[in-house]
């Protein structure tokens, strides 16, 4: 898992296009080997491909384990990702992820016991 203080930082250009997205100042694998929802490119601030692409490779690089990012992606794009507006610059940390990460898997817990 890589640490508290991993910062994910993006950026959409202006006029649209497809959403530039870096960790720790170097540009975010899209992860298209573990699924590929948009092969054009990051998206956010609503529930598609894009936002799908980049939730799935910002858990797959943080948490560093394919399987539980594979699991938590769409719940995680519903709960960040998808909430992001569209054409705004936006941070999170590596704290927030691994803060909504507990979350979600204990949510998922809850529902299977």
């Amino acid at each position: 898992m890589k640490t508290i203080s991993t910062l994910y930082r993006g950026e959409q250009p202006s006029g649209g296009g497809e959403a530039l997205v870096y960790v720790d100042g170097i540009p975010l694998a899209p992860r298209l080997d573990l699924r590929n929802h948009s092969p054009t490119g990051f998206g956010h601030g609503y529930g598609g491909s894009g936002p799908s692409q980049l939730a799935l490779a910002i858990l797959a690089d943080f948490l560093q384990d394919d399987r539980r990012a594979l699991v938590l992606y769409q719940p995680f794009k519903w709960r960040i990702i998808a909430q992001i507006l569209q054409g705004e610059a936006w941070t999170l940390t590596g704290a927030q992820v691994a803060d909504v990460v507990e979350v979600l898997e204990d949510e998922m817990h809850r529902r299977t016991t």
